[in-house]
């Protein structure tokens, strides 16, 4: 992994006025660093301020305080070279019915400035699979062939960075798996993202590292699986060939939730206890183990806990 960073945010704060005695701490000093090449998620519950940074990046919100560097421009003296480096994908399908594909992506790029001989937009129709819709009027697309066109819009420029606010919101499984198709062959091109989304099975599979937003303030950053290590419980369930006495099973930090027709559930700190402390308990009842499964934790696990106050 490229250790350059391609997004530096260093104290951001935003604040929203609700009334006059009344302000709203949208983020709270928030501080991160995107490295060139990962994809990077941003995650957190409703209200969390996944969205006003967002709009900071693509200028739609002014930002209180603090300081924001896009591959190494700055965004006070630098909007311009900022909004130049990143092509934003939105969670609202907001595209114009009359326009055909190729029309509407034409379009953007003139808006960003780039010139007719360095557009690329037959490439970026089928890197999306909408090279035969190319010329179809917007309004005929089905919901997954919009939502690919807004990924389409949001490389015209060939920004060095690209965030999918909620690409998946609202969407089927296949097509849910087709977006993230494309998402990861665009990682591959070279291309840094940043993700949000509520889906955090997907968050697991796809992002190399996270950030925990929860009431504007970063809870956790880290790689995904430091996170997930950092929940110590194991559950462990044990099918047994006979009956033991679990109270001979004395171990500090290990529970037994449940023990019934030999089968036997346990849980334990994993930095405390190793399961091959109980399996010799169990061995010298003379007893052995037919079936053994665990419940690991998830992200979704570390989420929960960091979000829950």
């Amino acid at each position: 992994m490229n250790n350059k960073k391609v997004l530096t945010v260093k104290n951001l704060n935003k604040f929203y006025s609700k009334n006059s005695s009344k302000s709203v701490h949208a983020l709270n000093n928030l501080n991160l660093e995107v490295n060139e090449g990962e994809i990077f998620g941003l995650l957190g519950p409703n209200g969390a301020g996944k969205s006003t940074f967002i709009n900071i990046l693509g200028g739609t919100s002014i930002k209180s305080s603090g300081e924001v560097f896009v591959w190494g421009f700055n965004l006070d003296t630098n909007p311009r070279q900022v909004r130049a480096s990143i092509g934003i994908v939105p969670q609202e399908v907001n595209v114009d019915p009359f326009f055909t594909p190729k029309k509407l992506l034409e379009l953007h790029a003139g808006l960003y400035g780039v010139k007719k001989k360095d557009r690329i937009t037959d490439t970026i129709l089928k890197l999306v699979s909408l090279e035969d819709q190319a010329n179809s009027y917007s309004r005929s697309l089905s919901g997954g062939m919009k939502r690919r066109l807004l990924v389409a819009k949001a490389l015209v420029h060939q920004p060095p960075i690209v965030i999918l606010d909620e690409p998946t919101a609202g969407v089927d499984v296949e097509l849910r798996s087709n977006l993230w198709k494309n998402v990861k062959l665009l990682n591959k091109q070279g291309v840094t993202i940043i993700l949000t989304t509520h889906y955090l099975t997907e968050a697991e599979k796809m992002c190399d590292r996270i950030g925990i937003l929860n009431k504007g303030e970063l809870v956790a950053l880290d790689s995904t699986k430091n996170l997930i290590d950092r929940i110590q419980r194991k559950n462990v369930k044990l099918l047994l060939d006979k009956k033991i006495n679990i109270e001979e099973i004395n171990l500090d930090f290990l529970e037994i939730i449940s023990y019934k027709n030999n089968l036997l559930e346990i849980s334990y700190e994993k930095s405390k206890v190793k399961i091959e402390e109980v399996i010799s308990y169990i061995h010298q009842q003379n007893a052995n183990i037919s079936d053994i499964s665990t419940d690991e934790a998830n992200l979704e696990d570390v989420f929960m806990r960091l979000t829950k106050n």
